[in-house]
């Protein structure tokens, strides 16, 4: 028996269906798969979507996110014998599938890999594709959890293979089950884990010892938007220079927005901004909610191609940049520097960013970087009064120790 269930954000209720889901890509599927004997053999509650990059009969290239699983259907789902492996099995739309296949090996089990298909001959899906057919990814994951527990990750996870990126979070999976009842003790992924050795990156304006001067040309300040089901739920615009140091060798590189094409994904608690060229792989921007009342730029992921044809790759997850209220955007004029790592950073000019809470399409009002500037005066100008106080308080000593010495001698 297959019974799946929708779990929208909490507050609003439940909905339980079995075999056929409807959703919106703000539920999380879960999924209770049972044996012969209605014991719970596979558990798992979930979040994802995906996007798709392909060309078009214009020689252009378009892409789409894969977000809406209304149509789903769970056939194939099992919970695994001598014969067959456990799985996951959604299929949904025109064409799509979904699987995720598990193995047991020794005292842990394996999610072993993700199996994607996809039909670009579906026009309303892919309108004016060159290539028209079924299509299929396979990552083979190979993630080891032990035996009896959960494996967690709330985090956003992205794998990407030729011109397919999926992404997934709220991740919550247990196959082989023990006993018909699903383990409270949770197995985290990397990003789940409290850092203890990585302190996070401080955002300054002083640029790597590292990188070439600047050019003489500012980069051009381009536009960028996310949507979603409900409109515009991202929205940034900046210039963008790249600084990169590879093998001794610094290269600039300005994007510029008239080539580089966008999209991304926006969730309750993380949100993506991604950037791809005919150079650039990707450029992601991940920003997250912390407190539960701000928002800052998280992670940087980098992907491109440099002139002699070599991939250059970074990434870093323990980013603490553009901090704003949730409800406002952030601004920062002048010219600031992410430094992703030592060898890349990126420098900012003109630039607003808001991840979360877009209304209408439009920024909210803006937390300037120069407040970031105040905060660090405000210390430095009260100190200085405190001195000129203490310097006044020090003279007034001195000048009625010296009148009350001159009294004595008159005396």
């Amino acid at each position: 028996m297959v019974c799946f269930r929708l779990s929208p954000v909490p507050g609003a209720g439940l909905v339980l269906l079995c075999l056929v889901l409807g959703a919106v890509s703000s539920y999380a599927l879960e999924l209770n798969l049972t044996d012969s004997e209605k014991a719970t053999c596979l558990y798992a509650k979930w979040q994802m979507n995906f996007t798709i990059r392909y060309e078009t009969t214009n020689k252009n290239y378009k892409t789409v996110t894969i977000s809406d699983f209304s149509t789903a259907t769970y056939n194939g789902s099992t919970c695994g014998d001598h014969q067959n492996g456990t799985k996951i099995a959604v299929r949904f739309g025109s064409g799509f599938s979904w699987i995720v296949n598990f193995t047991k090996d020794g005292s842990t089990y394996l999610i072993d890999g993700i199996s994607f298909s996809y039909n670009s001959g579906d026009n309303r899906t892919f309108p004016d594709a060159k290539d028209k057919g079924i299509l299929t990814i396979h990552d083979p994951v190979r993630y080891r959890v032990p035996l009896n527990n959960i494996f967690r990750c709330n985090s956003l996870s992205t794998l990407e293979k030729d011109d397919v990126t999926q992404y997934y979070w709220d991740v919550h999976v247990q196959a082989f089950v023990q006993n018909g009842t699903v383990s409270t003790k949770e197995f985290l992924c990397e990003k789940d884990q409290p850092s203890t050795t990585v302190p996070p990156v401080i955002p300054t304006t002083t640029r790597s010892p590292t990188t070439t001067p600047v050019p003489k040309e500012k980069p051009e300040v381009g536009s960028y938007s996310v949507n979603n089901s409900n409109g515009t739920c991202l929205l940034a615009t900046m210039g963008l220079q790249l600084n990169i140091t590879h093998e001794k060798v610094a290269t600039i590189i300005n994007i510029n927005p008239n080539t580089t094409d966008f999209t991304g994904t926006c969730h309750p608690q993380a949100a993506l901004l991604r950037l791809n060229s005919s150079n650039i792989k990707f450029l992601d921007f991940v920003f997250a909610v912390k407190n539960g009342n701000r928002f800052y730029l998280k992670e940087v992921n980098v992907s491109l191609y440099l002139v002699n044809g070599s991939v250059f790759s970074i990434a870093n997850n323990n980013l603490s940049y553009w901090d704003a209220p949730l409800g406002s955007s952030y601004m920062c004029n002048k010219e600031q520097t992410v430094s992703v790592s030592g060898a890349f950073q990126i420098n900012t000019f003109d630039l607003r960013v808001q991840p979360f809470n877009v209304m209408e399409g439009k920024y909210s009002t803006a937390q300037d970087c120069s407040a970031d500037d105040d905060n660090f005066l405000v210390p430095i100008a009260v100190g200085a009064a405190l001195a000129g106080v203490l310097i006044l308080v020090l003279l007034a000593y001195f000048i009625g120790l010296k009148r009350h010495h001159a009294g004595y001698e008159q005396f």
